[in-house]
C-alpha cells in the first residue's frame, strides 16, 4: 500500500510541477529562488535526493505556501526508505501545517497500521489513531476538489478510489491486528472493490484473513487471483505462494482429523459362564 501512496502523490506533483507558473489555486511560489528549489523536490528520483530538496525548500523558504507539500513528500521518501518513526513525525507535522492533507492521513493510517501487532502494549492507541486517520480521509475526499486543473475528471475519480482503497486497507490491517477476522475480510474486499487497480498486498491480506477465520477455500481462490496478476511485485507473490500453501496444508490437516476418528467399537463378548 505504501509504494501505491508515494507513487500517487509523484503522479501528483510532476503534474503540479508542470503547471507552478500557472496555479489557479494557491499556493504559488513567491521567488524564482524558490520556483526553481520546488521544481528539484517535484523531479528529485530518489528518496535521499527528495528528503534533501524539501529540507532545503522548508529551510530556505520558511514562508513558502508549499508547506505542507514539502512536509508530505518528506514523509512519504522516509516511508519508501522504510523509516516508519521519521515517517509518522513528518506525517503529523504535515497534518500541523494542512490539518485537511488526506494524504498524509491516509500515509500515516497505513504506516501505522502495519507497524502495529497484537501484543503491542500501545496497540489500542495506535489503531485508534489508525482509525481517526482513515475515517477522517474518507470523509475528506466525499468532497475532495481536484488538486490540479490539468487532472481530467475521469483521473480524479479514479485517484479518488485508490485513496479510498488504502484508508479501507488501513482499517483491515487495523482489524488483523486485533484478530477481529471478520472485520479485515470486509475492509479488504471493501477496498479491494472501491480501487481503480486493486493493490495485490491488499487481495494477500484478504487471503491471509480467510485462512485464519478457517475459510480456506476462499483464501486459496485470492491468492490463486494475485498469483495470476500480470507484472506482479516478485516478492507480493512469493508471499501468496508460500500463504496459499499454508492455507492447503491447513485445510488438508483436517481431514485426516476426521479419518483418524475410531471404528465403531466391536460389540462386546457375551459373558461366558465360569466353571
Amino acid at each position: 500500500m505504501k509504494r501505491i501512496v508515494l507513487r500517487g502523490a509523484l503522479a501528483l506533483a510532476i503534474a503540479l510541477a508542470a503547471a507552478l507558473p500557472g496555479l489557479q489555486a494557491q499556493p504559488k511560489p513567491k521567488s524564482e529562488a524558490e520556483l526553481e528549489a520546488l521544481k528539484a523536490m517535484f523531479g528529485a528520483l530518489t528518496a535521499d535526493a527528495r528528503i534533501a530538496a524539501c529540507e532545503n525548500v522548508l529551510t530556505k523558504f520558511s514562508d513558502t505556501e508549499f508547506k505542507a507539500v514539502a512536509l508530505y513528500f518528506e514523509a512519504a521518501s522516509y516511508d519508501q526508505k522504510k523509516d516508519y518513526e521519521h515517517t509518522v513525525v513528518f506525517g503529523e507535522r504535515t497534518l500541523e501545517a494542512d490539518p485537511k492533507h488526506f494524504q498524509a492521513m491516509l500515509l500515516l493510517a497505513g504506516t501505522i497500521a502495519q507497524h502495529t501487532k497484537e501484543f503491542d502494549l500501545d496497540r489500542e492507541e495506535k489503531l485508534a489513531q489508525v482509525e481517526k486517520y482513515a475515517h477522517g480521509a474518507l470523509d475528506l475526499l466525499k468532497d475532495a476538489p481536484k488538486p490540479n486543473a490539468n487532472l481530467t475528471d475521469d483521473q480524479w475519480a479514479a485517484a479518488k478510489k485508490d485513496f479510498a482503497s488504502q484508508a479501507h486497507a488501513a482499517l483491515g490491517m487495523g482489524a488483523m491486528a486485533r484478530k477481529k477476522w471478520d472485520v479485515a475480510e470486509s475492509e479488504f474486499k471493501t477496498s479491494i472493490e472501491v480501487a481503480d487497480r486493486p493493490d495485490p498486498s491488499t487481495m494477500v491480506r484478504l487471503g491471509k484473513s480467510y485462512s485464519e477465520d478457517g475459510k480456506y477455500d476462499e483464501a486459496i481462490a485470492e491468492y490463486d487471483k494475485v498469483m495470476a496478476m500480470p507484472d506482479i511485485n516478485v516478492q507480493v507473490k512469493q508471499v501468496a505462494q508460500a500463504e496459499r500453501v499454508k492455507s492447503i496444508q491447513k485445510k488438508g490437516a483436517g481431514k485426516p482429523a476426521d479419518a483418524a476418528q475410531p471404528a465403531d467399537p466391536a460389540p462386546p463378548k457375551p459373558d461366558v459362564p465360569k466353571p
